[in-house]
This record gives structure tokens, C-alpha cells and sequence, in this order.
């Protein structure tokens, strides 16, 4: 996993710093530890912060949206300026040991459903007494909760979708973790994080968080809270990316994007090799949609059919980030975030807090920007 990193200038230095911060030899763990060592979800946390980031110090960018799956959302903070890599690291480094004591407290587990509508396939694990932990988009959810309940699932999957089980240590994001929640509270308590410079967007509910104090409360409470990376991708897509670069160890989310972000350009970083390729993608998005071609007003849409209501405390006339949530969409199932395409000025309500909005429906509009 590192070997190749320990090739470039300064790793050996950036991994000893690391390794003193989380009181784990990351150098070995990552070059000569067996599977067995590494699986421990004390050891794959720092280990995954630690490495991400030395990638993100070799890349110059600027106007980015940052955003990462679990654990890598700790990475995605630092990376929008919100943590420092120091805090990035320790804070990992107790988040997998807080997790792995919880996950040594009870025999619990976690499984991938696959295929399925996502609304019937929810519905199922929870009636299995399972928790939906993962929503990874269309085709992929996973379900953790007690072992006992996960091998049923596994035996009896419900109709048209497939069950696999993952080799995880526990059932991460959800009850059987607030243990380690606790723990890691106090912990939050000595890290003064900043607010983002970076568009990042939460795993709680795939809108951009703006408020440093937020960002690290989100982080703590994400260890039993679902992640919702369907969101996140949903958020993307409203957006408009049109390139993502997945930091290593990298692959699995690229796999996931490849199906949820038609047309956008893909990069996962699994070697130095890729790091130049990396900052050409970076350099040629750089300053998309910017200049002459920016509109001066945006709309913003909803996602879905249902029952808008606006954020509370939003006015006309504040500033809003790029990903933002900026109301809600309520159906029968689910609630949706609906959120701002860009950065700009809400100018104006287009639409009242119960009102019954149709799916592609203005609900309000931006000012994003002046000609030229």
C-alpha cells in the first residue's frame, strides 16, 4: 500500500510525523504488515487518513468539491482546510480505536444488497433489524447490524437482489457504535477545526457544510449515522462536476461513480505514477464555468416530487455555498435536500414552505455572478 509512496521525497518524513501522532508504525503497517494485522479497523483508519493525504500534498488545486465515503470524509475535511493533516490523523487514529473496542463489545457485522429498488431493498433490511449503514447508490446498500441477523439476510435475501457478506470488523454507522460516539466527542473537543475554504460535503446528508464546529460535530456523529453516498453524488451532479479524482487507495468509489456521473471525467489514484496525470485533470477543469459564460441567476430545482419547506433562517439576500442545503422535499418515504447548483446570493423565494412541488420544479432563485 505504501511502498511505492516511500519512493517520493519527503513520505518517510510526512509517515514518521503520522506514526508519532496516532502511536502506530504506519511506515511497517502500510509496507510489510500481513492482512490480518491490517484489516483491524484501528490500524486501516490512520492508515487510509495518513495515505490520502500525502497524495492531496503532492496536488495544487483550488475551487474544488471535496467529499469522502466514511472515513474519508475525515480525509475530504482536511483536504477543504476544515482539519489540519495533523488533526486529520489523530482524530482517525482514535476514531479506529474507539470503533474497533465497540465493535469488540458485540458480535455484529455488515453485508452488501445488491440490485433491487433502493426504497424496497431499505424496507427490507430494516425489517430484517438491520440498518440500511451504506446507501452507495442505485444497486448498492449495505446493511450492518448483529451477526446473527446478518447471516439470516444472507440465507434468506429478499426477492431479485444479492447478498455479500463484507469482511469488516462491525457494524459500522449505527447504535452498536455510540460507545465509540462518546468517545469521541471529548476527543472533538480539543481540535479547533476551521471553517472549510473548500465546498465539502457531508456523508449525513450530501449538502455542503460551511461552519467548521459543524464539520467536526458531523464527523463525530457519522460513526453511528448512515452514510449517505448517494446524496453526496446526487449533490455532484447538481453541481455540475465535470472531472473527480478519488485519492488512494483508491478504485472502489471510481467503480461506484462510473454508474452515478455520466459524462464526467474519472480518476482513482492508485500509484505516484497517476499523480501527473491527476494534476492535468486538474489544471484543464480548473476555473470551469467561470468568466464571461457564468449566468448572472441560477434556478434552484427540486430533486423529487413532495412537500417543500425552506431551511430555517434563510432570507433573501444571504450568501449561499455551492451544495448548500436551501429547503427540503418530503414524500411519503424519504426527505430530500434540495440545494444550490453554485455558490452565490439567494435572490429570491419562488416557492412557500408547504407547498406541493413536482419533481424539476424552481423553488427559488440564485444571483451566482456578474458578466465578465
Amino acid at each position: 500500500m505504501l511502498s511505492p509512496w516511500l519512493e517520493l521525497d519527503g513520505v518517510a518524513e510526512q509517515l514518521a510525523a503520522y506514526s508519532e501522532l496516532s502511536g502506530l508504525d504506519l511506515a511497517r503497517l502500510g509496507t510489510s504488515a500481513d492482512a490480518e494485522e491490517i484489516k483491524d479497523t484501528a490500524v486501516t483508519q490512520p492508515l487510509i487518513v495518513a495515505l490520502g493525504l500525502i497524495v492531496a500534498s503532492r496536488l495544487k488545486f483550488s475551487d474544488i468539491v471535496t467529499a469522502g465515503h466514511s472515513i474519508g470524509e475525515v480525509t475530504a475535511a482536511s483536504v477543504a482546510g476544515s482539519l489540519t493533516p495533523a488533526d486529520a490523523v489523530s482524530f482517525a487514529a482514535r476514531r479506529g480505536a474507539e470503533m474497533a473496542a465497540a465493535c469488540a463489545a458485540t458480535p455484529t457485522s455488515m453485508a452488501a444488497v445488491l440490485g433491487g429498488e433502493p426504497d424496497d431493498v431499505v424496507a427490507a433490511i430494516v425489517t430484517a433489524g438491520l440498518t440500511p449503514a451504506n446507501r452507495n447508490g442505485a444497486g448498492q446498500i449495505v446493511a450492518a447490524g448483529s451477526a446473527d441477523a446478518i447471516a439470516r439476510l444472507i440465507d434468506n435475501p429478499p426477492a431479485g437482489v444479492r447478498v455479500r457478506p463484507l469482511q469488516v470488523a462491525g457494524a459500522f454507522h449505527t447504535k452498536f457504535m455510540a460507545p465509540a460516539e462518546t468517545s469521541l466527542r471529548a476527543v472533538a473537543a480539543q481540535f479547533t477545526p476551521a471553517d472549510p475554504e473548500q465546498i465539502l460535503l457531508s456523508n449525513a446528508d450530501g449538502t455542503a457544510v460551511s461552519d467548521g464546529r459543524t464539520v467536526l460535530a458531523r464527523l463525530v456523529a457519522q460513526v453511528t449515522r448512515p452514510v449517505r453516498w448517494d446524496l453526496c453524488l446526487a449533490t455532484l451532479r447538481t453541481v455540475g462536476i465535470t472531472a473527480a479524482i478519488e485519492l488512494a487507495p483508491a478504485g472502489t468509489l471510481t467503480g461506484i461513480a462510473k454508474r452515478e456521473l455520466p459524462g464526467v471525467e474519472l480518476l482513482a489514484i492508485k500509484s505516484p505514477e497517476h499523480l501527473e496525470q491527476a494534476q492535468l485533470l486538474i489544471d484543464s477543469t480548473a476555473g470551469h464555468g467561470q468568466g464571461e459564460h457564468t449566468p448572472d441567476v441560477r434556478v434552484v430545482i427540486t430533486p423529487t416530487k413532495g412537500i417543500f419547506t425552506r431551511t430555517h433562517g434563510l432570507s433573501e439576500g444571504e450568501p449561499i455555498v455551492g451544495g448548500a442545503r436551501i429547503g427540503t422535499i418530503r414524500t411519503n418515504r424519504d426527505e430530500f435536500a434540495v440545494v444550490a447548483p453554485a455558490s452565490g446570493v439567494l435572490a429570491e423565494w419562488l416557492k412557500h414552505d408547504g407547498d406541493i412541488v413536482g419533481a424539476g420544479l424552481p423553488v427559488a432563485r440564485l444571483s451566482t455572478g456578474t458578466e465578465g
